[in-house]
């Protein structure tokens, strides 16, 4: 893989890993449709390390109150809004990491393909716009319940699927349930902290056990190009989707899809 390989990989995971839009999708496509080598497990643990401090360096301040609100309440029996918020996000960790352990060997043989992604990115777009168009927006994450909680992991689930996008079935749920869309999104990228480390840790522990040669320099250049533009596209993002919605990225998903089907056909 070259450097410009590795710059442009690690920007498409940077800015697709928070938006609705599906990184795995603009992951998989470069191989697909550009013929690019597949970046490896180094580079995959690279790019989700990258994202990963961009999320909780943003998050800073959540992410301190939150770990100290959940442990005062396993240790010290304390509980507060911060620790029931805190608990909610770990229920909505456990499908994900239920159904990844169940369902990974599948979806990498049968599912890791450019059609597949053609349709997700059409159908679940299409789930996004509806929702988003009748949510009720009166909610905040404060107000996450269990059951709501176990609806937006099954959500996060479901996003295993190549094409889905982590961030968008999250905010689908959130929106459904009546959060409000900045709410959806924080909780969405909250709950995106626990996900993110688990995945990352299981790639490391197996780079670690395998034999894959590892290329320092296109590694830091995964973890620096991903950490900047998670970072910015967090920032940007929380500043624009109370005033422009989910519809922009309803298009770029439709457009998306369509011509990944019109280039699938002409090949």
């Amino acid at each position: 893989m070259s450097h410009f390989e590795a710059i442009m990989l690690a920007l498409l995971q940077g800015l697709t890993e928070f938006l609705p839009v599906s990184s795995s999708a603009h992951l998989i496509l470069p191989s697909e449709i550009l013929g690019w080598p597949d970046q490896g497990l180094a580079f995959d643990v690279a790019v989700h390390v990258g994202t990963l401090l961009a999320v909780m360096i943003y998050f800073r301040k959540e992410v301190v109150t939150l770990l100290g609100a959940w442990l005062a309440s396993i240790f010290k029996r304390q509980h507060n809004a911060e620790s029931k918020l805190a608990w909610m996000i770990v229920i909505s960790t456990i499908p994900a990491c239920v159904f990844g352990l169940l369902m990974k060997d599948f979806i990498e043989m049968y599912l890791r393909s450019a059609w597949v992604i053609a349709c997700t990115t059409i159908i679940f777009g299409l789930l996004l716009w509806w929702v988003d168009k009748h949510a009720k927006q009166t909610d905040n994450e404060y107000q996450t319940t269990w059951k709501s909680a176990v609806l937006i992991g099954l959500a996060q689930a479901a996003a295993i699927i190549p094409g889905t996008s982590r961030s968008g079935a999250t905010m689908t749920a959130a929106l459904y349930l009546g959060f409000t869309r900045e709410a959806a999104a924080r909780f969405s990228f909250l709950m995106s902290i626990p996900i993110i480390l688990l995945a990352g840790g299981y790639l490391g522990l197996k780079l670690v056990t395998g034999t894959e040669p590892i290329d320092i320099s296109n590694l830091s250049i995964g973890i620096a190009v991903s950490f900047i533009s998670a970072y910015a596209c967090i920032h940007v993002f929380l500043k624009l989707v109370t005033r422009l919605g989910m519809t922009p990225f309803v298009i770029y998903r439709l457009i998306l899809g369509v011509g990944l089907f019109l280039f699938l056909l002409a090949k």
